[in-house]
């Protein structure tokens, strides 16, 4: 069985750029190797800037799986996401290709690698509380959710409007919800898992940077453009740092130095959210983010 090497780490910690430099090095060591997306909003076909998904010539002509595969207006639920990405793998793993499953978001790195079972889903009753959030914001609903279940309100981020209702979905459902998530117990055969470091100071001046960056190469224009094309009706990716920022510019709640300025600092908080989760995997051997030596450490191991 070909090993799954699995790279982790924070927002803006060169995750993309590994996961190309460690195929290519394997590749030319004769062993295949493809990238499997596991951020939640590189899926989003159009959402390019504010992802910072790697454009093609990013690629190094390395196979990504996973990337552009939905339209702004659906939703990309992580149960969806499970079943898609272990497909994925085990295709490649039947054609002989290693593959590299590349983090952004632990709670679907988790939900991919581990046994993780989710609770079923009422159509009806989502829409209702999608309408309370709409009508009530994140906040409020944060706070009902308190009152139902305070260890899953402190699990979860304010301003995170779709784990909120999905939380409070599950707990009308089931009379619980389980904050903490499953142990640390593979579902898939020879997982090997690398994590990225830096010091705080430094990935918080990269997340400004790239958010610089990003608004030079016109965020706001890529923004307007999928507001026509349905990023308002977009469960998920109107909720995205940076467009829903942008989204909140548009409709004059704020300025666009606060909409940059709020997109800097909440995606450093995130960031830090991140790691969090990543560090309570016991089984992620750690790695400095800027050695050079990274790729052929990690190809040497696998």
């Amino acid at each position: 069985m070909l090993p799954l090497v699995v790279l982790n780490g924070p927002t803006a910690s060169g995750k993309s750029s590994l996961a190309v430099a460690l195929a290519v090095e394997l590749i030319g060591r004769q062993r295949p190797a493809e990238i499997i997306n596991a951020d939640s909003m590189l899926v989003y076909r159009g959402m390019d800037i504010g992802t910072a998904k790697p454009s093609l010539p990013e690629r190094g002509g390395v196979a990504h799986h996973l990337i552009d595969i939905l339209r702004v207006d659906q939703t990309a639920t992580v149960a969806d996401f499970q079943q898609l990405a272990r497909q994925a793998i085990a295709e490649c793993r039947n054609r002989g290709v290693i593959p590299i499953l590349v983090g952004g978001s632990a709670l679907y790195v988790h939900a991919i690698l581990d046994e993780f079972e989710f609770p079923g889903t009422d159509p009806a009753l989502r829409a209702r509380l999608e309408r309370d959030l709409d009508q009530a914001g994140a906040e409020e609903m944060h706070r009902r959710l308190a009152q139902a279940s305070p260890g899953a309100a402190a699990d979860i981020l304010p301003g995170n409007g779709r784990r909120i209702v999905r939380a409070l979905e599950v707990i009308e459902l089931t009379g619980r919800y389980q904050a903490t998530l499953p142990t640390w117990h593979y579902a898939l055969p020879d997982v090997r898992q690398w994590g990225l470091t830096l010091e705080r100071s430094e990935l918080d001046l990269r997340i400004e940077h790239r958010v610089e960056l990003m608004w030079q190469q016109g965020l706001v224009e890529e923004v307007r453009g999928l507001e026509q094309r349905g990023l308002r009706e977009g469960r998920t990716a109107s909720r995205a740092l940076g467009y829903r920022q942008l989204l909140q510019h548009f409709d004059g709640e704020l300025t666009m130095g606060q909409a940059k300025e709020q997109t800097i600092t909440r995606t450093r908080r995130f960031a830090r959210k991140q790691l969090g989760w990543f560090r309570r995997d016991p089984r992620i051997t750690w790695l400095e983010a800027s050695d050079p030596g990274n790729a052929r450490l990690i190809a040497d191991a696998v």
